[in-house]
């Protein structure tokens, strides 16, 4: 059966609060689904904090298969618009109601950042 918008929209929003409350309960109570910014979005998830920066949390609750390439890249834009050092998706994992037994999809520069609390350059 395919999903209706109003459907997918509902998933999507319990799936970022399911992880919203599993990220509050196992690292810090501040972390929250963020408010919905329009053009600027800044991620689904806010208050997530790495040595002093920012990390975009991006939720996917999807009907299909995995689409990395353009969930990395919105969470790429939303990183930017939030000044944050990460970004990276949380996908749900089909099969599996466990909050902790979802996909973190990223880029290792992404993963660098989060390890060294400083985020390299761009090559040209």
């Amino acid at each position: 059966m395919t999903r209706s918008r109003a459907s997918a929209k509902a998933a999507g929003a319990r799936f970022e609060r399911v992880v919203a409350d599993y990220l509050a309960e196992h690292v810090d109570d501040r972390i929250d689904r963020r408010v919905k910014t329009g053009n600027k979005d800044r991620g689904d998830i806010g208050g997530v904090r790495i040595l002093g920066g920012r990390v975009v949390l991006e939720c996917k609750d999807y009907g299909g298969r995995l689409l990395p390439a353009p969930w990395i890249n919105e969470a790429d834009i939303e990183r930017g618009n939030d000044d944050a050092i990460v970004g990276a998706v949380i996908a749900k994992r089909r099969g599996y109601a466990d909050p902790g037994k979802q996909y973190v999809l990223m880029t290792l520069r992404d993963l660098v950042a989060l390890l060294a609390g400083i985020r390299p350059e761009e090559d040209a």
